[in-house]
């Protein structure tokens, strides 16, 4: 085929927040009466203090039909078309559209003091609901992914993750923080990670939840005090508490008891990879260094850096040229591009130009790989199906090698 299958390894979607309440378990719906206006309120409060809400209004204009695409099915396939992306993986939306699920069960699933965990898992309930219909409009393209607050409890998780898989959707998304809770090197999460191996359920991680009053002061009650470089800091740091969760993934032992277990990590760059995988091997094989911290590896049979090729996809939202460059350093087959639709951050709507960009004069075999081979391959995606689609909306190989040329 002369045309490229592109999957987006990271893709939102939310409803209008007031249209979650339908989708709740009727016992909730008064309370989401009294709490939604309070949510939208914070939400503006917070896009305000984050110095996003006059970028996130200037970028709106003139596109806001396409960005209805973030709940409305006929424009989200008009949009991605357009984008010459044949399938996506779709994960909960937030702050940009205002759109994210109630009861705190937003993208970053936060288990502070504040949060009430049956709410919570409510709200994450209304919006696998809505997320399972609209897979259900075009099963080929898109994967969904339930949100699933595993944290407070591992048999209600267990239970999502069977639900998630019956009503179609492919993965599950766990907080990347677990604060005074229980980390993911407990055993007591294995029948978790048995029933998203059993039930062939992606479990994922995504950028955006951080210690953020270390960087921008107290968010409740704000002091007033401007911090210097708070934003430098968080989106710095972000991308270390996104990744954390391999680590006690890896030496728990999880993928050694769950070799099936498939991880994807989403929107937290990929430069980090080669350095973060040679300190995991250098303490795994050098153990001459560390001898007095005792036996903490002899449960694993593989490298760290075997059990992440083996385990592990990266979600390169946005992909610069430069990660392409280090491919094989990361893992080239453990490169999965995306384009962050319909978020300010992400490709669109220079989708197709930025694939050029980041992608002209690779060899073609590497280009399919990350492009949507990966992605087909750890998801199990049909790829004949997509091949057709590809066919008519997919960037032309040619262009890449033009591109190169030129």
């Amino acid at each position: 085929m002369d045309r490229h299958v592109v999957v987006s390894s990271d893709c939102h979607a939310g409803l209008p927040p007031e249209q979650y309440r339908d989708y709740l378990d009727p016992q909730y719906r008064e309370l989401f009466d009294q709490a939604l206006p309070i949510q939208i309120s914070e939400m503006q409060r917070m896009s305000k203090m984050f110095l996003i809400a006059d970028i996130n209004a200037q970028w709106r204009i003139g596109r806001e039909d396409d960005l209805a695409g973030a709940w409305d099915h006929d424009t989200r396939l008009r949009v991605l078309d357009a984008d010459g992306i044949a399938a996506e993986v779709i994960f909960p939306d937030g702050i940009t559209e205002m759109n994210t699920p109630p009861f705190g069960a937003g993208l970053s699933l936060p288990v502070e003091e504040r949060i009430v965990p049956e709410l919570q898992w409510a709200g994450a309930r209304a919006h696998n609901r809505w997320l399972a219909e609209l897979v259900a409009m075009a099963p080929k393209r898109r994967v969904g992914v339930a949100l699933c607050p595993a944290l407070w409890s591992v048999e209600e998780a267990v239970r999502e993750v069977e639900w998630a898989r019956d009503n179609g959707l492919g993965g599950v998304l766990l907080p990347c923080l677990w604060g005074r809770l229980d980390a993911y090197h407990h055993p007591k999460y294995d029948p978790l990670w048995s029933a998203c191996e059993d039930n062939e359920v992606v479990v994922h991680f995504h950028s955006g939840a951080a210690p953020m009053e270390d960087a921008f002061g107290p968010i409740a009650s704000p002091d007033g005090v401007h911090r210097p470089g708070a934003m430098g800091i968080y989106i710095s740091e972000v991308v270390w508490w996104c990744a954390r969760p391999l680590t006690f993934l890896i030496w728990g032992g999880v993928f050694e008891r769950h070799p099936r277990l498939r991880v994807a990590v989403t929107e937290g760059t990929t430069i980090w990879v080669p350095e973060y995988l040679t300190l995991l091997d250098q303490r795994y094989e050098e153990t001459h260094y560390s001898a007095k911290l005792g036996d903490y590896r002899s449960h694993l049979s593989m490298k760290p850096s075997e059990y992440f090729a083996r385990n592990v996809a990266m979600g390169a939202s946005c992909m610069p040229r430069r990660e392409a460059e280090l491919r094989h350093a990361i893992g080239l087959h453990n490169i999965m591009w995306g384009s962050d639709y319909p978020h300010p951050e992400g490709s669109w709507p220079h989708t197709r130009n930025q694939m050029l960009e980041t992608f002209a004069g690779l060899p073609e075999a590497e280009i399919e790989a990350m492009l949507g081979g990966n992605a087909v391959r750890f998801y199990g995606l049909d790829e004949a199906a997509l091949q057709e689609i590809a066919g008519e909306i997919g960037p032309e190989k040619r262009l890449f090698r033009n591109a190169a040329a030129a």
